[in-house]
């Protein structure tokens, strides 16, 4: 992936098929039996090389039998090599077909086994610890945009999962250090692989409303307590999906519209608030705490810009008469340089 904005050299990360651990193992068996018989071959084309104990020539069945004996390393030594070219293709071929042999039958098969312990070993040990977490549903356009405004505001990757039905784009996510659940999200089954019971956040960002509507009632029944934000295309849509279980609800496609009516009569002001929308750049707007100092004071005695109040759940306005006096427990949305935060 090419991390934007990073200064790292890009790199090609190419599609590694998802291969299970019985076909692996089938395939190197096939590969096993493959040097076998290539081994029965060069014996019985060098036949008149090798002698027999028992007497008589070598016959195809011999030179099976001295290849399996051999390429298992069990050596009988019925049947050996005499002459010096025998001799000579068992240094330089034999031998090191063997070595490849038990190195496809053991060494790799361990391998193959010992990955998949290690990853169900992971997985039981992330679920177990798991906990207060954020969901991610979908993980197009808008669901990356959201991670990303996740980590600037402080989130970390850890606490963050992914839920998609497109297993490229759960790779993605997994190679960006997220974990990954692929699958429907409108199956209890898929969210609760995803924990979503145990979650603090559920953010969904799926491309059809209809979708939206059926992960928001899926969610808000594994997951009573959580906040599920939400969005959608069509404003008639944010009723049903508030029904379905959503706290908070945007209209992507008119909030869209709205900054590209602006753009035209108010460009400026139309780029403010897209330097707003992004997190770490610019001008950023942060929700924090009214501090035990600032409780008595107005919102124009704060040091930076307060443009709302949050209080007992309503949002006002700078200039409400409420706001001329801050009280315990009072949330303010306050806009802050992004390059005097990194100070």
């Amino acid at each position: 992936m090419v991390d934007e904005g990073s200064g790292r050299q890009a790199r090609v990360l190419l599609p590694t098929p998802v291969v299970g651990p019985l076909r692996s193992v089938a395939t190197r068996i096939g590969l096993a039996f493959t040097l076998l018989f290539a081994t029965v071959l060069v014996v019985y084309i060098g036949r008149a090389g090798y002698r027999d104990s028992a007497g008589g020539p070598i016959s195809l069945l011999d030179a099976f039998y001295y290849a399996t004996v051999t390429m298992s390393t069990t050596g009988y030594g019925d049947i050996a090599p005499v002459s010096p070219g025998a001799r000579l293709i068992n240094v330089v071929f034999v031998t090191p077909v063997r070595v490849l042999f038990l190195i496809l039958l053991v060494g790799t098969t361990l391998e193959v086994l010992a990955a998949r312990t290690r990853q169900d070993w992971r997985l039981s040990r992330w679920r177990s610890r798991v906990q207060d977490h954020i969901v991610v549903v979908g993980y197009g356009t808008k669901g990356r945009s959201a991670v990303k405004t996740l980590l600037n505001t402080g989130c970390e990757r850890t606490s963050i999962v992914v839920v998609d039905p497109d297993p490229r784009m759960v790779a993605e996510a997994a190679e960006a250090g997220f974990v990954g659940v692929v699958g429907d999200a409108t199956r209890s089954s898929v969210l609760r692989r995803a924990e979503v019971a145990r979650a603090r956040e559920i953010v969904v960002a799926v491309q059809r409303d209809d979708t939206a509507v059926l992960v928001a009632l899926t969610a808000r029944q594994l997951n009573p307590a959580a906040g599920i934000r939400a969005a959608v295309r069509e404003s008639e849509n944010v009723p049903l999906l508030r029904q379905s279980g959503a706290d908070y609800v945007i209209t992507s496609s008119e909030a869209a519209g709205r900054l590209l009516g602006m753009s035209t009569t108010q460009p400026s002001v139309s780029q403010v608030i897209e330097d707003l929308l992004e997190q770490g750049r610019g001008l950023d707007l942060v929700e924090r705490e009214v501090r035990l100092e600032e409780v008595g004071k107005s919102v124009q005695e704060m040091g930076a810009p307060v443009i709302a109040l949050v209080r007992d759940g309503r949002t006002l306005p700078f200039d409400n008469p409420a706001c001329a006096r801050l009280a315990a427990g009072d949330r303010l949305i306050v806009v802050r340089s992004a390059e005097h935060a990194k100070k």
